[in-house]
Parts: C-alpha cells; structure tokens; sequence
C-alpha cells in the first residue's frame, strides 16, 4: 500500500480547484475556508487490488476518493466476504466513530484520494459547522442506502437485484439511457455485493442483453438501452 502524501501546495492537492468538491463533503465551505482544508489534506495513491484501509486498523486517516473505485467490504471468520459498497469519487471513506475501522476498502482500479487526518479534521468540523452538517447529510444518505441494501438481499430475486445494481450505479455516475457506463468491477465483486453467484450474475446479465435491456460492449461496461424497462425488471 502506498502510505505517502503530500500537503496542499503548489504542485499538491488544489483544494481551489478540484473537480470533486462540489459533490464532496468540502463543498460545504466556502472559498475563504478552503485554505484551512488544505493544510490539513494530503494526498494517497493506491494501485488496483491494493487496500486503502483495513478492517480492525486504527481510524487514524479519513478519504475523499478523487479518481477511480473503491470496494468496501466485511470478512466473515470463515473467510466469506461481503461487499456493502462501491465507492466512487466524492464519497468519503474511513470515518468511523469508534478507533478502528468497521470495514476494509480496497482498489478496484488505482484510486487518488485526499487524505486527512481525522483528528484534524474533527477540529475543523467544530470551526466550520457546515462542514459537519454535509458530513451527517451524507451519514443519513449511507443509512439510506444500507436500509435499501437489506431490502435487496432479503427479498429481491436475482433480476431485480442486478437490474437495481444498474441502475443505481447508473444514477450515481450521472448516466443516461444509451451511454456506456464503466463497470471496473469483476462479476465476483458484484456477485458478492448482490448476494449471488458469478454464474447468476453472468446468466442475467445475458438474459437483460437478450430482453434488450442493456449492451454489454465488453466484461467491464454496460449501455442500458431501455430504462424504463430495466427499472420495471427492478421491482422498485
């Protein structure tokens, strides 16, 4: 894993003018804050396949990822993995509310994230009431999208769940009807994030290209063709 980081000067992170903040919790702040944010950021790389953190570590740093996709899972003790999510630039990554982290979150590509120290950035939190407001924002979203996670796993058949898969990621990225949308991850980690089996994933998948309800250009990107019928297929 690649621990090093840089702060917020010249050729560092430019908080000013980063592409992610708006969608990110610093978004909050306005620009004459922004040079306090700086100085307590930093900025990690990490190669796909590679942690960004682990379960059970010490919850010394939080992340804004800025390019690429996390995964962030629990292992079970026999080994089992369960994925609870994809992470994709501007989520944030590693805030925990006890001294270790509740979960891992690995690379599915190589990912840039900015890097704070979560002490530091508590404090700045109690300067910047807004800054925590947009924290407890994207806290109720989280809960939001664990509630309709237990839905999913619980009663959703396997079309339902990959058509909502889809189109969630969809929605997310931004992603209309008829453009490719990139899908880094391999069939074990959607697999693992739906409750299914690879062949499940596959075979339905196929089942929703032959129904014309997406293209499926290559194994790592989807065009969904027709909307309205792969939400109907969701059974939302």
């Amino acid at each position: 894993m690649d621990r090093q980081q840089t702060n917020c000067c010249g050729a560092r992170v430019d908080c000013a003018h980063c592409d992610i903040r708006p969608i990110a919790i610093c978004g909050a702040l306005q620009p004459m804050a922004l040079g306090k944010l700086a100085a307590i950021a930093g900025t990690r790389r990490v190669d796909a396949g590679a942690q960004l953190i682990q379960e059970g570590e010490p919850a010394e740093d939080v992340f804004t990822l800025t390019e690429g996709m996390l995964k962030i899972y629990k292992l079970m003790p026999d080994g089992r993995r369960q994925i609870t999510g994809f992470l994709i630039p501007g989520d944030l990554v590693g805030l925990a509310y006890g001294d270790s982290y509740i979960y891992s979150a690995e690379a599915v590509t190589d990912i840039v994230a900015c890097r704070f120290r979560r002490g530091s950035l508590l404090a700045l939190m109690a300067d910047y009431p807004e800054l925590e407001h947009r924290l407890l924002s994207r806290a109720g979203n989280e809960l939001a999208a664990a509630q309709a996670q237990m839905l999913l796993l619980g009663r959703k058949t396997a079309r339902e769940r990959v058509a909502t898969f889809l189109l969630g990621l969809a929605e997310r990225r931004g992603i209309d009807r008829g453009e490719p949308m990139p899908l880094p991850m391999n069939r074990s980690d959607i697999a693992d994030f739906l409750g299914l089996t690879i062949e499940t994933v596959s075979r339905t998948l196929t089942l929703m290209r032959k129904a014309g309800l997406i293209n499926l250009p290559d194994k790592h990107s989807v065009t969904i063709t027709d909307m309205a019928h792969l939400q109907a297929a969701s059974g939302d």
